[in-house]
């Protein structure tokens, strides 16, 4: 899995002109689900989306609170795409997980990310929709993760749990 988190003031996602969801400040995360994934990438992604200190702390110290510290809300977004492979000019998207499977797999990752933290302050937008999405970056920040798994399956590099 991957996952590309910007930390927001507000979000918003519209699918045919209208507003299907919507955040205030909190993270913006880009979800994409490579086909070999599985529960132990979910569980992955969701510890580091709710864990990972992108905001400051009270007292202004940076980088010292996660968007559960601070009780910011989360809207996630699938998006297929984080799973190119560039042939030429043209984007292909092989490594990314079927249509029919990839949306169980996005439930079940919307649903684990609302057990391990407030389900109020999750929020999506349409599955395999297309959306307009409105962004008002905070700072900027914009952080990727990988799963350690999907990076094996992919050939791709990225960061470990241990870095």
């Amino acid at each position: 899995m991957r996952a590309l988190i910007q930390r927001v003031r507000r979000a918003q996602v519209s699918v045919n002109g209208e507003i299907v969801s919507s955040i205030e400040k909190g993270l913006c995360v880009l979800i994409g689900i490579c086909r070999d994934d599985g529960p132990v990438d979910l569980e992955y992604i969701v510890r580091k989306i709710l864990n990972v200190r992108l905001f400051d702390d009270d007292s202004g110290v940076r980088w010292k609170s996660s968007v559960k510290d601070k009780q910011g809300e989360i809207l996630c977004i699938s998006q297929f795409t984080l799973y190119h492979e560039l042939k030429g000019n043209k984007p292909d998207f092989h490594n990314s997980m079927g249509p029919d499977a990839a949306r169980s797999f996005y439930d079940n990752f919307l649903a684990e990310l609302r057990k391990h933290y407030k389900s109020e302050l999750v929020k999506d937008g349409k599955f395999g929709e297309y959306m307009q999405v409105e962004i008002e970056n905070d700072g900027p920040v914009t952080i990727m993760l990988e799963s350690p798994n999907s990076k094996n399956k992919a050939g791709s590099k990225g960061e470990t749990d241990n870095e």
